[in-house]
């Protein structure tokens, strides 16, 4: 199976182009506004209205209160809901929009709890744990964490860069992998040549499997 791809952190119409040109299925635009990857609705529209076909468009949240998120869907096209905070299953639901949940892999993470407890989530972004950071640290955890039979509905992200995305995808056989950082030339400024890399790093994989 394909192994998805998913550039995080975008802001700007040139770095969501090259994004959708070198092969990546989804886009993430992040409002969260003490991310140094935060994006004003006026620019995520632009953003999102620019996307060729077939190209998904995330919006990721921390925490955020429903008219916030209903703002922001009622003025950008948004195709997916990223729930990066501490949201519980029901507020997940109330948004009109499919959803992903990310899970912070603390030492007690259950991910087969975290799968029945949000089990209309599309899938989990899995994302390495920092006490009081929501994402983002540039950090990877342990992926011998990640059982093989929930795999195929995980969304594997956490300091991923070209260098290690191959290893990660050979042990862990993920749905999908999530970067943002390790394809930047600075915070929220993507470099294209990282994210051919790390493209092509994945691609190479599945072509061995």
């Amino acid at each position: 199976m394909r192994t998805r791809i998913k550039i995080c952190g975008i802001t700007s119409v040139e770095d969501a182009l090259a994004a959708a040109r070198l092969g990546a299925d989804a886009i993430g635009l992040v409002f969260y506004p003490p991310s140094p990857r935060y994006v004003e609705v006026e620019r995520a529209a632009e953003i999102a209205a620019a996307l060729p076909p077939f190209v998904t468009t995330v919006g990721l949240f921390v925490n955020a209160d429903e008219q916030t998120i209903a703002d922001v869907v009622s003025r950008v096209r948004i195709d997916l809901i990223q729930f990066h905070g501490n949201e519980c299953k029901d507020y997940c639901g109330l948004h009109q929009r499919p959803y992903i949940k990310a899970v912070r892999m603390s030492d007690d993470v259950d991910l087969d709890k975290q799968l029945n407890d949000f089990s209309q989530a599309r899938g989990l972004l899995l994302d390495t744990y920092k006490a009081g950071v929501p994402g983002g640290t540039g950090e990877q955890f342990n992926w011998d964490r990640v059982p093989a039979h929930v795999a195929d509905k995980i969304i594997l992200a956490g300091g991923l860069t070209p260098e290690n995305v191959k290893d990660a995808v050979a042990q862990v056989h993920p749905y999908a992998v999530d970067v943002s950082g390790g394809v930047e030339s600075a915070p929220g400024k993507k470099d294209t040549e990282k994210m051919a890399r790390f493209i092509e790093a994945v691609r190479s994989q599945e072509s061995r499997s």
